[in-house]
């Protein structure tokens, strides 16, 4: 029997056995955030096409940055997991939690298993701002102050000095945004959220009462939605200040904003709140363009102050704008630094790696054996890994679909990979054989409803269980 296999509109269907329901293709996806899910929907959806997909995730808990890294105050969001939630429990789908790649199971292992493999690990680090004093206590990567947040266990015994009455975040996208936003919140807001225990109860002893973000170029290049910085202006008990003298724009500023219409409705959201008469005295947020971090001060022995320079906008010969030091620096005095300035992607065990771009190199999606190199057949990328940091959670799913375009085009140009032991039956014996604690979908569920239940007697969508072993605890593994 054969089947055609229809990789996008347009495409000549080629006949093959793989992909039938006596040949069904056998795909690992390392990773259960939403690219690993938009990832594997599309494979889900590609007409005429049997497969059986597995899905590895370090943590025990699945969703990636759905569950990890999006803002506790933003539970609209989160509610894409529920399609997730469908996906996982479609009956060819397996989920293997807290399997570790390069540790329970290697790539050799996966090629052995499967005829495809996808990487759909993330951007697991953080940019660094390449200055004085960036390692002093008190400075951190502002993605480990949400991980914290967030409940993610890795980060649950950080600690943060809230102590000082100033914080500074360097940084103008979104996850600045967040960050700062979840500084200067009435705790008690937060209480009704999700956010993990030990951060609510750190921040409601919290001393912090003006954050400072410091955004290296102008107004018009932020990197933020209009929607986010929209919400600062709704904070309670909040004051938003941005020095009106700030939103002037250079000409080439203002041709580019008029380009962008985000940047024109965020031009017109921070006139708004430029206008507005600081109420006091309670928190505040200030929002100032054209700055740049030029030293991090040290004060016995942490973070004391932040040496900020005045930037000016020039043109690049690219016709791009970008920003140069004036000179004049001024100093604020903070206790607290978290640095905003990018997620970058890490290496992952015996998988090429591009260290400029700090991805997998790949050529829309099919991976290479380097930087303009040649393809690896059978193995695959999605996600931040595969394009960079950048969009929103729903631009993974065109990106996942691009990747699964070119995983069809090869099971239809008969490229696919031959695995030893494609039996489904077979990667399960593997990792018991190896005493891997691997857990469920349904392992999963029942952690699900046990932090959603302590939610109900709290007033708040969940409670999260922030440990790996008490996961594993109430999921019976």
């Amino acid at each position: 029997m054969t089947r055609h296999l229809h990789a996008k509109a347009g495409s000549t269907p080629v006949s093959t056995s793989l992909g039938t329901q006596e040949h069904p293709l056998r795909v690992a996806v390392v990773g259960a955030g939403p690219a690993g899910f938009f990832t594997v929907e599309a494979l889900l959806k590609a007409s005429d096409l049997a497969c059986s997909i597995d899905v590895f995730n370090r943590l025990p808990t699945p969703y990636g940055l759905v569950r990890e890294g999006v803002a506790p105050d933003h539970p609209s969001i989160k509610k894409v997991t529920r399609k997730y939630d469908r996906i996982a429990s479609e009956p060819n789908v397996r989920y293997f939690g807290n399997v570790t790649f390069g540790r329970d199971v290697d790539r050799g292992d996966l090629l052995r298993h499967y005829h495809q493999v996808v990487y759909a690990v993330g951007a697991q680090s953080d940019r660094r701002l390449g200055i004085p004093g960036e390692d002093l206590a008190g400075s951190h990567a502002a993605t480990e102050f949400v991980a914290w947040y967030n409940g993610h266990p890795d980060f649950t015994d950080r600690s943060f000095d809230l102590s000082h009455e100033r914080a500074v975040v360097i940084g103008n996208g979104n996850v600045a945004v967040d960050v700062a936003r979840i500084l200067v919140t009435d705790p008690e807001e937060l209480a009704a959220t999700d956010i993990a225990d030990h951060a609510l109860d750190a921040l409601r002893r919290s001393r912090v009462r003006e954050v400072v973000m410091l955004g290296r170029r102008g107004p018009a290049q932020g990197k933020f939605t209009s929607v986010e910085l929209k919400e600062l202006g709704r904070l309670e008990g909040v004051d938003v200040i941005v020095d009106a003298a700030d939103l002037e724009l250079d000409p080439a500023s203002a041709a580019e904003a008029e380009m962008s219409r985000v940047a024109i409705r965020n031009l017109e959201i921070l006139r708004d709140l430029a206008a507005r008469d600081p109420k006091g005295p309670g928190r505040r947020l200030v929002l100032r363009f054209l700055a740049s971090p030029a030293e991090i001060l040290e004060a016995d022995g942490r973070v004391g102050a932040v040496r900020v320079e005045r930037n000016r906008l020039v043109q690049a010969g690219s016709g791009t704008i970008r920003s140069e030091g004036t000179g004049d620096v001024d100093t604020l005095e903070a206790g607290l630094v978290l640095r905003s300035v990018g997620y970058r992607g890490v290496p992952i065990p015996d998988v090429a790696f591009d260290s400029e771009r700090h991805l997998i190199p790949n050529l829309a999606g099919r991976v290479l054996d380097g930087p303009g190199g040649s393809v690896m057949p059978g193995e695959f990328v999605a996600g931040w890994i595969k394009r960079g940091p950048s969009g929103i959670i729903g631009t993974n799913k065109p990106d996942a679909a691009e990747t699964v375009a070119g995983m069809l085009d090869e099971v239809q140009g008969g490229g696919a990979s031959a695995p030893e032991r494609p039996a489904p039956e077979a990667m399960v014996e593997l990792l018991e054989s190896r005493q891997v604690r691997y857990v469920t979908f349904e392992d999963w569920r029942k952690l699900d409803e046990v932090e959603t239940m302590e939610g109900e007697k709290q007033g708040r969508p969940r409670v999260k269980v922030v440990r790996v072993e008490r996961m594993l605890e109430i999921m019976g593994r």
